[in-house]
């Protein structure tokens, strides 16, 4: 009670601003992957490895923030990059991505 009464200010707060929560879960589940990934990136082998891996993992959270399938956008453009040309590479990003007409036409029958 000691503890609740001490900061009752702050968890009352959230009745005078609608927009404020109760509490930080929403937070906490958007974090979650990477606190389990914390253990995996001990084991990159190098640093080196270890920028490598967050990349990956920015460009695959990026693709779910814009409403993709990573695992579709990632396919799709690592069959495609190769072969693109280097002046517009920049329509590959989650942001700015289009599938490939070959590929929107698979993943439909599939």
């Amino acid at each position: 009670m000691r503890y609740a009464l001490s900061r009752w200010a702050a968890l009352a707060r959230y009745l005078d601003d609608g927009r404020l929560e109760i509490d930080n879960n929403a937070a906490e589940r958007a974090i979650r992957p990477l606190a389990i990934g914390r253990k995996k990136y001990l084991f990159a082998g190098s640093d080196a490895g270890g920028q490598r891996a967050a990349a990956i993992h920015a460009l695959i959270e990026t693709a779910k923030l814009n409403g993709l399938d990573p695992q579709m956008w990632l396919r799709d453009v690592l069959a495609r990059i190769a072969d693109y040309p280097v002046n517009r590479v920049g329509e590959l990003p989650p942001w700015s991505w289009t599938p490939h007409a070959e590929h929107s036409a698979t993943s439909k029958a599939a």
